[in-house]
Order: structure tokens, then C-alpha cells, then sequence
């Protein structure tokens, strides 16, 4: 059984994703088998807000050398939440 947290891995902070909270959305990484009604479920528990939409990218992992070595991160997803008018998540108090 998954919980919420098993879904929602951590807050995507970046330049891009603060410009996106003028639109009322967040971004988050989640579980790579995550679904959108999932995720929507997990930020309306743990946040106490509506969401109205939901949008996913899997990000692929880039091939990077250090050493003389090839290595390749992980693939990761990401989600961008939607939220409804008048509600608002400020990720860097935590949860």
C-alpha cells in the first residue's frame, strides 16, 4: 500500500517553477509509476487544497562522464499541479 508521501517525493524548485506560481501552479517530483489522480489526491491531503488539473513529464536521465567514466541519472517525474482560484501551497514552509 502507497501513501501519500510514496507519491509526492519533494517540491521542484527551480527559476521556472517560481515564475509558474503566478499562474497558480506547483511543481513537484513523484514517483516515476505515479498517475494523475494519484497525485492529485496526495497534494489535496497533504496540502488541504482543490486542484484542478494536473500535467506529468518524465525527465530522461542525462549521460554525464566524471573520472573517465560514462554513468547515466535516473529517470525522474514531474508533475505540474494546477490549483483552483484563491488556493495557494508555500512549499518552502514544508510540510
Amino acid at each position: 500500500m502507497t501513501t501519500h508521501y510514496d507519491v509526492i517525493l519533494s517540491p521542484v524548485i527551480t527559476e521556472k517553477s517560481t515564475k509558474l506560481s503566478e499562474f497558480n501552479q506547483v511543481v513537484f517530483r513523484v514517483a516515476l509509476d505515479a498517475q494523475k489522480p494519484a497525485i492529485a489526491k496526495a497534494v489535496e491531503t497533504l496540502f488541504k487544497v482543490k486542484v484542478k488539473a494536473v500535467n506529468t513529464q518524465v525527465v530522461k536521465g542525462k549521460t554525464k562522464t566524471a573520472r573517465g567514466r560514462a554513468y547515466k541519472r535516473s529517470d525522474y517525474k514531474k508533475a505540474i499541479v494546477t490549483l483552483v482560484e484563491g488556493h495557494q501551497i508555500d512549499i518552502t514552509t514544508g510540510l
